[in-house]
């Protein structure tokens, strides 16, 4: 993880449980003499978040509707962590702030509103969150009204047109020092639904872990919107770039998450083709590796 990243030591389930004793539960010692959690039961990781969201960002409570998406905490403030370090590159030759503050927008902010709350309590960011899913933006508003500090630095907006990304969010008047984006991964739903049955296989060839229909859906569903997009992740960022020339003026960098490496090199061929200033900064939790795609415009 990112040397700045306050997850990069093992869980303090101690403390955790002190901050939300609803977590009590799903601790256990396994063979090897270490606490930890079923990370394969949903209802485990959805009390761990909660725990780490009280006690490590003084979040009074946070919610998910039930099929919706689950963040990984520490991944994502991984991503936080490496873009507020490439914010601060002097040599990049990114605009400056036009804000007292750095202030972000969250293209896909889902209903858990993950990014703009680690953004908001952990950086003292201003962060906009928008969506297409309006039960979305419901409950990412009601995330963010449980807690009265994070209340006055996000704002959660509905993007009501699916074809448009940045318009119908960003204000004529309006500037933000980056943005952030989680994008869909899958072409299909039948691509997703494959991708749950491949993760399903995994988590079973180690013997100890078999799950129901119902532990299935909860565990690795979330809605057409957070898992596929036609045309896939690679399509999805491509339209992206071409809509971010648009706004090159009130930004000053765009980034997104690439979980395909593969996809890469036609996200470099349509940036150069938009004279966009562009670095990829790989990222690694655990077994996993991702990537930061970030552009900008120098004139």
């Amino acid at each position: 993880m990112h040397p700045k990243n306050p997850h990069n030591t093992p869980y303090n389930f101690t403390k955790l449980i002190e901050a939300h004793p609803g977590l009590s539960r799903f601790v256990f010692e396994n063979n090897y003499n270490t606490t930890t959690i079923n990370f394969s039961n949903p209802d485990a990781v959805l009390h761990l978040n909660k725990a780490i969201l009280k006690n490590d960002y003084a979040v009074v409570d946070w919610e998910i509707p039930p099929h919706y998406l689950c963040p990984p905490i520490p991944g994502r403030m991984d991503y936080l962590c490496y873009l507020s370090e490439l914010m601060e590159d002097n040599s990049l030759g990114l605009k400056k702030s036009k804000n007292k503050g750095r202030k972000g927008l969250d293209i896909g902010v889902g209903a858990n509103c993950i990014y703009p709350i680690l953004g908001a309590q952990f950086f003292g960011w201003q962060m906009i969150g928008a969506d297409i899913n309006e039960t979305a933006v419901a409950q990412a508003k009601a995330n963010v009204s449980m807690t009265s500090e994070i209340l006055n630095k996000v704002e959660i907006r509905h993007q009501k047109n699916n074809a448009d990304i940045f318009k119908g969010i960003i204000k004529d008047d309006e500037y933000f020092d980056f943005t952030v984006c989680n994008p869909p991964f899958h072409p299909s739903e039948e691509a997703a639904t494959k991708g749950t049955l491949r993760k399903i296989k995994n988590l079973e060839s180690t013997g100890e872990v078999r799950l129901t229909k119902e532990e299935i859906t909860r565990n690795f569903g979330g809605q057409a919107n957070e898992l596929w997009v036609n045309g896939g992740e690679a399509l999805f960022i491509k339209r992206m770039i071409k809509q971010s020339i648009g706004f090159k003026n009130q930004v000053g960098v765009f980034t997104t998450l690439v979980s395909n490496k593969e996809n890469l090199n036609k996200l470099y061929k349509q940036l150069d083709k938009m004279k966009a200033t562009h670095r990829t900064i790989n990222m690694d939790i655990g077994n996993k590796r991702s990537r930061m795609l970030a552009w900008w415009f120098l004139n």
